[in-house]
């Protein structure tokens, strides 16, 4: 099983200029099964993007360990993919050029590259837009863009970093039903940061609220919600009386975290 596994994971920082450290991250521990989908979320400063940066090896923590598939992370691989929540896209290339980047790299052959480009471009709902310049696309059709990039290259975790923040509430809706979609039909684990509950609540199986100075795993939920939106509305679930107790909960949590960090309790 390619598990994911941190380990007593710490994160400091040193300012360069006046040598104070920043914990941003301290004593995480937590292990996520092949195939689970688990949102993050905790207010500003929490250590949420960090935690991200350190499973897909753009940095090395401090003390500790993230391990996939029982090897230890130590810098960026293929076998972990990253959404990120602009995108980062090649905006004058065109679609299909940005999809098959990653399979370029890698001297894939061009016949084998095309046909993985036009299904991962049909699954993501982009038909017949190979052709098109990605600066014409629309935020939430580059976000569509962006995932098929990901998927395209076959990773064993996918990891998103506020990748649907910058759209608007329709929009939003409907990727993330599309994310949900692609949980279910690929089989990946995916991990998934957020500033939003009630994304968070919809898409997590498995939701960490983060509590800050420094960052820690406060709370563990384990939900229905993301299992639910296979195949009820997500405008409906979130009429559910248990979906608006938990939303509460972890709202006023997070109230008071950042109560606290502001030095008004």
């Amino acid at each position: 099983m390619a598990d994911l596994v941190a380990t007593d994971l710490c994160m400091t920082f040193t300012n360069p200029q006046t040598g104070a450290k920043v914990e941003a991250l301290k004593d995480v521990n937590f292990r996520l099964k092949e195939g689970e989908i688990l949102s993050v979320l905790g207010p500003s400063g929490c250590g949420k993007t960090t935690l991200l940066n350190i499973v897909a090896g753009f940095i090395n923590p401090s003390s500790g360990t993230v391990a996939l598939d029982d090897e230890i992370i130590k810098g960026p691989g293929a076998d972990r993919g990253m959404v990120f929540q602009q995108g980062a896209l090649f905006e004058w290339l065109p679609v299909e050029k940005n999809v098959d980047f990653g399979l370029r790299m890698k001297n894939t052959n061009k016949a084998e590259a095309a046909e993985k480009v036009e299904h991962w471009l049909d699954t993501v709902g982009l038909q017949g837009f190979g052709k098109t310049p990605t600066y014409q696309l629309s935020g939430g059709m580059q976000q569509r863009v962006a995932l098929a990039r990901c998927l395209v290259n076959d990773p064993e975790v996918i990891l998103m970093d506020e990748p649907l923040g910058a759209l608007d509430a329709l929009t939003r809706e409907k990727m993330q039903s599309l994310v949900l979609e692609l949980w279910k039909e690929t089989g990946k684990t995916i991990m998934i940061i957020t500033h939003s509950v009630e994304e968070a609540l919809l898409l997590g199986e498995r939701l960490f609220v983060m509590a800050p100075r420094p960052g820690r795993l406060h709370k563990e939920y384990n939900l229905p919600f993301a299992e639910r939106g296979l195949k009820e509305s997500l405008r409906e679930i979130k009429k559910d009386p248990e979906f608006s107790r938990v939303r509460e909960e972890i709202l006023t949590m997070i109230w008071d975290m950042e109560e606290e960090i502001m030095g008004r309790v």
